[in-house]
């Protein structure tokens, strides 16, 4: 049985504001810790329940931010940015029996610590088939073309019930308890721990891959701050105008979508300005 962990670090314990987890400030280094506890948590949980191997994938900002040297010695980790399926790095070679989604938050546009989708700002919205989307949506609809559900998902309580609309039968564990964007009612990394690494001993029973899903074409729609960003999004190919500060495109699958998803933000960071956006 071998189990991905895509970690993000917005859901992670203890992280409440941007301080937290943009590389480089104090309080990212004291939550990096923290970070690295979840991960490691729902690792010793997977093994605790049979996993026979543990594949990290670092999925926050520059992707170099969980300290290998805190995680279990039967774990291995990709860290670095530049990969093909970003967040869900590793999924797509056939191998993977189930992903969980450590350190998970809300969409753009939703309520939830620190919510967005890819971009801390600019975007206001993503929408996947006309369904607004979290970043857990779509990597969820990526991992299913691949067969392999999602088991695992951790964050604060309302990525929890974000989680129940993609991920159903996962086994969920709140870290903190969302009040408002840039405050949480947090428990311990102690008990969150403990929380995650139960979860995750019981989410193997349903690590068992299913049959690939296939069934698109997917239309992704983006809403962004500025009507400017809509317009540099149009610079990809197949991307187009769909409303006031809104583009959309269809892709035929949902890897080709994530690509394309991976493209625009890139080309939309390009364009923000400092002060104005």
């Amino acid at each position: 049985m071998k189990i991905l962990v895509s970690a993000d670090m917005e859901g992670a314990t203890g992280v409440t504001w941007p301080a937290d987890v943009l590389p480089g400030t104090p309080q990212w280094e004291r939550c990096r810790s923290m970070f690295t506890s979840d991960v490691n948590a729902a690792a010793l949980g997977f093994f605790d329940g049979g996993a026979d191997e543990v594949l990290v994938n670092e999925a926050h900002w520059t992707m170099r931010n969980l300290l290998l040297e805190q995680l279990d010695e039967r774990v291995r980790m990709i860290t670095g940015r530049h990969k093909s399926l970003s967040m869900v790095e590793g999924i797509q070679h056939g191998d993977v029996d189930a992903v969980a989604f450590v350190g998970y938050h809300t969409g753009a546009g939703a309520e939830g610590v620190l919510a967005h989708t890819y971009l801390a700002n600019s975007i206001t919205g993503v929408w996947l088939d006309g369904v607004r989307a979290s970043e857990g949506l779509l990597n969820a609809h990526v991992a299913a073309e691949y067969g392999v559900p999602v088991v695992l998902v951790t964050g604060d309580d309302l990525t929890c019930e974000d989680a129940g609309l993609y991920a159903p039968d996962a086994r969920k564990v709140a870290v903190k308890d969302h009040v408002s964007r840039y405050a949480a009612v947090c428990r311990t990394p102690a008990r969150t721990a403990a929380d995650i690494r139960a979860a995750a001993a019981g989410a193997t029973s349903i690590a068992v891959r299913h049959a690939p899903v296939t069934g698109g074409p997917r239309t992704v729609e983006l809403e962004f701050d500025a009507a400017h960003l809509a317009a540099a999004a149009t610079v990809v190919p197949g991307v187009a105008p769909s409303g006031e500060r809104r583009v959309a495109y269809t892709s035929g699958t949902m890897y080709e979508g994530i690509r394309t998803f991976k493209a625009v933000t890139t080309i939309v960071s390009a364009a923000v300005e400092e002060q104005y956006g």
